[in-house]
């Protein structure tokens, strides 16, 4: 499938000022500290892989990322305002219980085109240890040709703000921690369903190591 035969691209201006408004509100709540970004391509297509603990994990990446994300984000968020807002700054919607073929074409045309797609490898809000991985992200990084970024948030979970229970205290750290990039494919270009599970192989074992390497590094 290509991207012309799906919805328009996600606007990479929007996805700019989406990261802008991130910055101020991330930096303004929390004390967000950034280790690694050095490490992020500075251009080419590139995939986020981003453990996935907390509702704020995803505006914390974006807010503190040296570039403007794309992420795929269930379609149960693009409600009323919410949905306008987030679809103004970029983000995709994407159908989790179903073979989304308008959001796979969306993301492998903001590849093509040389962005940063923002992928919670895990599914869904869990223990954010990259325990059990979908195969979707190998196969966005086989098919779109993209070097994978592993993404580390911790300190979001550690306790709940007195003002707000569902968010972090206020003014609290929160760590993100950016890894080496790499490749997720075995150099040869198959996109077998075979092919794909050892990706997701590869890619588990890579993303579990960056996490226990960056909970070291923060003491987390």
């Amino acid at each position: 499938m290509t991207a012309s035969s799906a919805a328009p691209l996600p606007s990479e201006k929007g996805a700019e000022v989406g990261r802008r408004i991130g910055v101020g509100l991330m930096y303004g709540l929390w004390k967000p500290r950034v280790l690694g970004a050095w490490r992020v391509p500075a251009t080419g297509p590139l995939i986020y892989a981003v453990n996935h603990s907390h509702n704020i994990d995803g505006p914390m990446v974006m807010g503190v990322a040296p570039r403007p994300t794309h992420f795929l984000i269930k379609k149960e968020a693009f409600v009323g305002p919410l949905g306008r807002f987030l679809t103004g700054i970029g983000q995709l919607k994407v159908d989790r219980h179903s073979t989304d073929r308008t959001a796979i074409g969306q993301a492998l045309g903001v590849l093509a085109d040389g962005g940063v797609l923002g992928i919670f490898p895990e599914g869904t809000r869990g223990e954010g240890d990259f325990a059990s991985l979908r195969a979707g992200l190998a196969y966005f990084a086989v098919r779109g040709g993209a070097p994978i970024v592993p993404v580390a948030v911790l300190g979001s979970t550690d306790r709940p703000g007195r003002l707000i229970k569902a968010l972090p205290p206020l003014r609290s750290r929160v760590d993100v921690v950016f890894g080496d990039p790499f490749d997720a494919g075995d150099g040869s270009g198959r996109r077998t369903r075979k092919a794909l599970d050892e990706a997701t192989e590869r890619i588990q074992k890579q993303l579990t190591a960056h996490l226990e390497n960056a909970r070291r590094l923060t003491g987390r």
